[in-house]
């Protein structure tokens, strides 16, 4: 059987499970676009800009499992170079395919447009090399090779990739030698480390698990609970990597921060002498400037290619495997843990004052539904969100390694088309908005629902509590937000709302809850100095740390 290049390369990832497309239309790959516009089961997802789609491919990915995004040649690819650096550093799978001029403009070394003007054509695929799992360059020979190979590259890294496609190649039609066919991990014995860590537990008295992003990376959330629950092993969490666990579950202890948690998690973590950290990185923002007071070389670490405990190391080990291997391991903890206090309503007074920060994620609390997707930006919205406890069967989406601002409004995107029967919640501030806020237009267009909130607290506050409160370069323009739908074409289907306290916010959150059938769009003022006490905290060992 024949077909073009560019409906192979579909058909290897249709047979992945993608159902999505992201990306920005440019002259080299507008012909491939032909393709993905006739396929029946791929739908494109045009964006209004390509770092936008970066973000929105990375967002689809966390929540269905792998991501696709196509750029033009240069600027297209350069442009969504910061959300790829992001995918890789917080494990997303996206495959970013760029549309390239032909073969024979590159042997011919023309100074086509989109080019340095230098007749090379490899600097920007040499870019990629340093934020992606790996990349190819597919010609019409290896075409059956490569593309396989970086998409399941992709699937067991859980890692962006980079295709170089050109356009003349995608057009090309080659004779199909097998049909595509799906990534299947492929297990191997884990012996050795079981048994270290089961060494480690015999001699334990006070055992605990740090989990992270790795855990929903790969999608063990099932796999973890299994273990944690047949071993009664307590577990925490860190902020890069919440939902990992079920917060309602009897075994979790809550979040680990450091230093600004609370004084029975911190003491307990701190004062262990086993602890398991699975599929975590303990970085700056996770562990408020690295204030843990355990030794790093006691800790036995269970990540994906990164697995020490004691003597024993290895960077081949894949989480997965460990995962299916912990399950068999015969432990049940008999010591005491802090146990988390149940879920319960906090009570907020309503009241026509000022709406206050700490009322804000009250509410936000008792908003939060079972099943729920919660986006929070980088800022007061992630640090006062990461506390929030989820409902079962929720997910908590944010990008405290990255930290890129302005992110999570795309990744909304992708995540409500991920699976749009869920509700999808936005927690944002202005500053983050007003970078990537012209992607609501797409949502618009889709007649997709979530609900944003907007923190209008007059500028980057994060910024102004590390350094120069009162500095104009932290400032930003004032819009007029709830305009913002009108101007991108909405025609009735964004409702808006404007509060200013906790009477109005309670209840517009009833009237949203009621109404699941538009997309809303609150504006929440808060005064520019209030903010979540981690998030100062978190400020102030970033100033430290920057001196």
């Amino acid at each position: 059987m024949k077909k073009r290049v560019g409906q192979y390369l579909l058909d290897c990832l249709r047979v992945n499970g993608l159902e999505r497309i992201f990306g920005v239309p440019g002259d080299f790959n507008l012909a491939f676009l032909d393709d993905i516009i006739a396929d029946k089961q791929i739908e494109w997802v045009g964006n209004t800009n390509e770092l936008n789609a970066s973000y929105a491919a990375d967002g689809y990915a966390r929540l269905h499992g792998l991501a696709a995004m196509v750029t033009t040649f240069g600027v297209g690819e350069l442009s969504a170079v910061n959300g790829i650096a992001g995918s890789y550093a917080e494990r997303v799978p996206v495959v970013e395919i760029t549309g390239a001029p032909t073969r024979q403009a590159e042997a011919q070394k023309r100074y086509v447009h989109h080019s340095l003007g230098e007749g090379r054509f490899d600097n920007y695929q040499k870019i990629y090399e340093h934020i992606t799992a790996t990349t190819a360059y597919i010609t019409t020979e290896n075409a059956q090779d490569e593309i396989p190979r970086v998409i399941n590259t992709a699937l067991r890294e859980r890692r962006p990739v980079h295709i170089h496609l050109p356009i003349d190649v995608a057009m090309s039609t080659i004779e199909i030698k097998r049909a595509p066919v799906a990534y299947q991990h492929q297990s191997q014995p884990v012996t050795a480390y079981l048994d270290a860590i089961q060494q480690a537990l015999a001699t334990a008295k006070r055992p605990v698990i740090i989990a992270g992003h790795e855990i929903t990376a790969y999608q063990l959330q099932e796999q973890l609970e299994a273990f944690v629950n047949k071993t009664k092993i307590p577990l925490a969490q860190l902020s890069l990597g919440k939902s990992a666990f079920n917060e309602e579950n009897p075994y979790y202890i809550g979040i680990y921060d450091g230093r600004v948690a609370e004084d029975s998690i911190r003491n307990y973590v701190d004062g262990s002498d086993c602890i398991l950290n699975i599929g975590a990185k303990l970085t700056d923002s996770a562990t408020t400037g690295f204030s843990y007071q355990f030794d790093l070389n006691d800790l036995i670490l269970i990540n994906q290619r990164d697995f020490k405990a004691g003597d024993l190391v290895s960077h081949d080990v894949s989480l997965v495997d460990l995962m299916d291997g912990l399950l068999t391991i015969d432990y049940e903890n008999q010591a005491a843990f802090p146990a988390i206090k149940p879920a319960a309503s906090p009570i907020v007074e309503l009241s026509d004052q000022p709406l206050t920060q700490k009322d804000y994620f009250k509410l936000m609390q008792n908003f939060l539904q079972a099943g729920d997707v919660l986006l929070a930006e980088q800022g007061t919205s992630f640090f006062g969100a990461y506390d929030l406890r989820l409902p079962k069967g929720s997910r908590f989406v944010g990008q405290p390694l990255w930290g890129s601002i302005g992110y999570t409004l795309p990744s909304l995107l992708g995540t409500q088309v991920a699976d749009p029967k869920r509700r999808n919640i936005l927690l944002i501030g202005d500053g983050s908005l007003q970078l990537t806020v012209q992607e609501m237009a797409t949502m618009i267009r889709l007649k997709l629902n979530p609900i944003i909130f907007v923190i209008n607290n007059d500028g980057y506050t994060v910024e102004r509590l590390i350094h120069g409160m009162h500095a104009p370069y932290n400032d930003i323009f004032m819009w007029d937000y709830k305009a913002l739908p009108k101007a991108f074409g909405d025609k009735g289907h964004v409702i808006t709302y404007d509060v200013t306290t906790s009477r109005e916010l309670q209840t517009v959150m009833d009237q949203v809850t009621a109404d699941p059938a538009h997309m809303h769009f609150i504006e929440v003022h808060m005064d520019r100095n209030d903010s979540p006490e981690k998030l100062i905290a978190m400020a102030e060992m970033f100033a430290q740390a920057n001196q």
